[in-house]
């Protein structure tokens, strides 16, 4: 499990559609975002898919995210 932050949050389907874009990568089980908080919380295979991948993912949503110790 990663923990990410990520900023741009403005309204509740925010959060599917960042669920949404990492839920696609390949060795993601689980996405869970958290929308008070900014807290993006994967379960994830490192060997198949790295936190720049699931970054860059968020990215794609249109959000900045990076990795986060709690």
């Amino acid at each position: 499990r990663t923990i990410f932050r990520a900023e741009g949050f403005s309204c509740p389907s925010c959060v599917a559609k960042i669920e949404r874009q990492v839920g696609r990568l390949r060795g993601v089980q689980n996405v869970s975002v958290k929308f008070a908080s900014g807290r993006v919380e994967v379960d994830h295979d490192v060997s198949v898919t790295t936190t720049d991948e699931i970054v860059a993912a968020i990215g794609k949503a249109g959000y900045e995210a990076a990795p986060s110790a709690f």
